[in-house]
């Protein structure tokens, strides 16, 4: 249960932060449609980069020679 909320309020913190850096107003349809392309996009990248890290940590040696 911790590790949800741990994870939608990561989610939640970067739609935030989307917000505010982009300096979006959400009281319009395209103000509206602005912000979720950049949280799509946003989500997009972080999973690829989730997958990208995971990706070096599987191939690492982790076994002493």
């Amino acid at each position: 249960m911790k590790t949800i909320m741990f994870i939608v309020f990561f989610l939640l913190m970067g739609a935030f932060f989307i917000i505010s850096e982009e300096g979006i107003k959400l009281n319009s349809k395209e103000n509206i449609q602005t912000f979720f392309n950049s949280y799509f996009s946003w989500t997009q990248k972080l999973f690829d980069n989730s997958n990208t890290v995971t990706g070096y940590v599987v191939r690492l040696e982790w076994l002493p020679e």
